[in-house]
């Protein structure tokens, strides 16, 4: 890309007056420089089956390409209109919790034909009228697709279908990998298959999530197939994809394969709001963002975040510009707002940067800030290209399994350790230990450029994976698992052998048992009083070194992390959920090991490294602190972009509240 792109969703369908100028003349004030359009106004477009109205969709193009602003158009597929719901009534999902009612949106089945046929005729009618225009510079497909949960009848049938060839038509080898031989649940017959809802086989459930995430695939490609036959070469074609929610984005998504779904685009695009305020870290920016980056090895789009949201999301003064400018740290080509004005009634009244009133106002005045600074510095910062010793391995196999057969799972049947609970604990460390991070899956082909590699949870896998993992070791590298990993094959069948499968060598160590650490501390390296948390795997050491053991009258005899010299490599097992401060000093030792030189610095002052087009390396210096921190320039003169100043040789500089500082050398 030539320049970063700062925009915002904009929707003059919404508006309850005219005055499409006068926004024009705010975003231009602003640095606004593109605008999302199209994509959640379907009902607008297409108020009736044979009735087309493009007019409000052609009249925001006209009036941003005289103004010399961009437009990102997205295809409205994600929120049908009534009549077609009237018309078509399956097109409302059949999902795990029964049937769909109109009002919201995303409740439809993406399988549905009739669903299908009124996608393809929205899509091909408003790419008609937007794709060949000057102002376009790319599109949208769908948003935040998911599989909503659907399982009609019809997904099951192909859901069986999809099973039958996978186990080549052989009956046998199916109720021998997902072990349906357990109460009775045996199957003779591929054409009397019961409802996959009411199974009570956690491995056939599994399986069941990965093919509605093949769906989604499918369908996401389906559609840029559809811009394709249209779009110019000089337009992109992305998706927001967003992440598992705990009221902001927080994990690995559960009904997207982001990794595989992306391949359809040509650049990859995501959603990503976080908690504000007090609260705001910069951890999500930075998890989310380095997720998306690595879908491709590539820059990418945040398509969505906020300005501001609910009310505890108003940003403090300075927030809004770190939050923008740590996007780009990531490697992050654009940032778009949701959206740029209040509407005034519905389901999304406050999210916005102006107010019901339209008028200027704190966080407007951010946006303007950070979007002059982008107009002035952007060619500096556009295309950051980093190169990242460390990754971290995620599966939404192992997701799907893992919260079939949670950690904490007992007698209650009610537990609150998941899967994106490990992956966060994992990366949450590095992030405030300054180990930026790429994010791999078990089909990453080449993982031979990594030092090390982080294995949270991997609780199933096919065979190959832990051979490569093991080999990785051998020829140098470091690898740190956690509890749970290696446990089961990719149906989610136990391996019948000494845990961790395969891996068991590697980390010099093994295990039999597992239970919750009640009244359990943590003795040995590191250690000061620490607890053993949620769960622990009782670990016995064969040639792995115990860096902590477990205090307690029964379980002292056993290992809850160990470490293992293996080949030319070192491996660390860790068996219990242990406290973030002592998992950063153990990850410190295995950055040693990995000949990776930490920045002294620690959260909250947080560095993010890059390349950019002209060869120089950009450092971006955040500061995710309530009050100054302290930071010392590297051993070599530098130039601070913002400041237009050269930094001398190991300054200690003073960082402001929620500040920013940007190094080019």
């Amino acid at each position: 890309m030539k320049k970063i792109i700062y925009g915002c969703a904009y929707y003059d369908e919404y508006m309850p007056y005219e005055r499409i100028d006068k926004d024009i003349e705010m975003m231009k004030k602003a640095g606004i420089n593109t605008v999302r359009i199209a994509e959640s106004t379907w009902s607008t477009h297409q108020p009736k089956e044979d009735v087309f109205d493009f007019s409000s969709v052609i009249k925001v193009m006209d009036r941003m390409e005289e103004a010399g602003i961009d437009v990102i158009i997205g295809t409205p597929t994600y929120a049908i209109p009534y009549w077609l719901a009237e018309k078509y009534p399956d097109i409302l999902a059949d999902t795990d919790h029964g049937k769909n009612i109109y009002g919201a949106r995303q409740l439809m089945d993406i399988t549905d034909p009739d669903y299908l046929k009124a996608s393809e005729t929205i899509i091909r009618k408003l790419m008609e009228v937007t794709a060949h225009r000057k102002c376009v510079i790319g599109f949208q497909a769908d948003n935040e697709t998911k599989y909503y949960d659907a399982a009609s009848d019809r997904i099951q049938k192909h859901f069986v279908q999809y099973l039958k060839e996978k186990f080549h038509d052989d009956l046998k080898a199916m109720n021998e990998a997902y072990g349906l031989a357990y109460w009775s649940n045996r199957l003779s017959d591929w054409d009397v298959f019961p409802d996959v809802r009411g199974s009570i086989n956690g491995s056939l459930k599994a399986e069941f999530d990965r093919f509605r995430r093949s769906l989604v695939t499918q369908f996401l490609a389906w559609q840029a197939d559809l811009i394709r036959e249209y779009k110019r070469d000089d337009q992109f074609i992305t998706h927001n994809f967003d992440f598992e929610w705990r009221g902001y984005s927080y994990g690995i998504q559960p009904q997207v394969n982001h990794f595989e779904a992306s391949k359809a685009f040509t650049i990859a695009g995501c959603d990503i709001y976080h908690p504000s305020q007090d609260q705001l870290t910069g951890t999500e920016i930075a998890f989310c963002g380095d997720v998306t980056r690595s879908l491709k090895q590539d820059n990418y789009l945040v398509m969505e975040t906020q300005a501001h949201g609910f009310p505890n999301w108003l940003p403090f003064d300075g927030q809004l510009k770190l939050q923008a400018f740590s996007h780009l740290a990531s490697g992050a080509n654009g940032v778009c707002y949701w959206h740029w004005h209040s509407i005034h009634n519905s389901a999304e009244t406050y999210w916005r940067i102006l107010g019901h009133d339209f008028e200027e106002n704190r966080v407007y005045d951010e946006v303007m800030e950070t979007g002059n600074l982008l107009k002035k510095y952007g060619p500096h910062l556009v295309n950051l290209k980093k190169k990242n010793h460390a990754a971290i391995l995620v599966s939404n196999d192992a997701l799907s399994s893992l919260n079939q057969f949670p950690v904490d799972l007992d007698s209650s049947f009610r537990p609150s350790f998941f899967y994106n609970d490990a992956v966060r604990w994992m990366y949450d460390a590095f992030y405030r230990l300054n180990i930026e991070c790429d994010f791999i899956t078990p089909e990453t082909e080449d993982i031979s450029g990594y030092r090390i590699i982080a294995v949270p949870a991997l609780y199933v896998s096919d065979e190959n994976t832990p051979k490569r993992l093991d080999a990785f070791v051998k020829d140098g590298g470091v690898l740190i698992a956690s509890f749970k990993t290696a446990y089961a094959d990719e149906n989610t069948k136990v391996w019948p052998d000494r845990k961790p499968h395969i891996l068991h060598r590697t980390f010099g160590m093994h295990y039999n048992d597992f239970t919750f650490p009640v009244n359990t501390g943590l003795k040995g390296k590191y250690c000061q009083d620490e607890q053993a948390e949620t769960f622990m795997e009782l670990l016995k050491p064969d040639t792995a070194e115990v860096l902590v053991r477990y205090d307690h009258p029964s379980w002292g005899k056993y290992a809850a992390v160990t470490a293992n010299h293996y080949g030319k490599g070192y491996a660390m097992y860790i068996g219990s959920l242990i406290p973030q401060d002592l998992l950063m000093k153990l990850l410190e030792d295995s950055a040693m090991h990995a000949d990776i030189e930490l920045p002294a610095e620690r959260f909250p002052v947080i560095i993010r490294k890059g390349t950019n087009d002209n060869g120089k390396k950009i450092c971006y210096v955040l500061n995710y602190s309530s009050g100054p921190s302290s930071w010392r320039s590297p051993s070599f003169e530098a130039h601070d972009l913002l400041q237009e100043k050269t930094i001398a040789p190991d300054t200690e500089i003073t960082l402001e509240p929620w500040s920013c500082l940007i190094l080019e050398y």
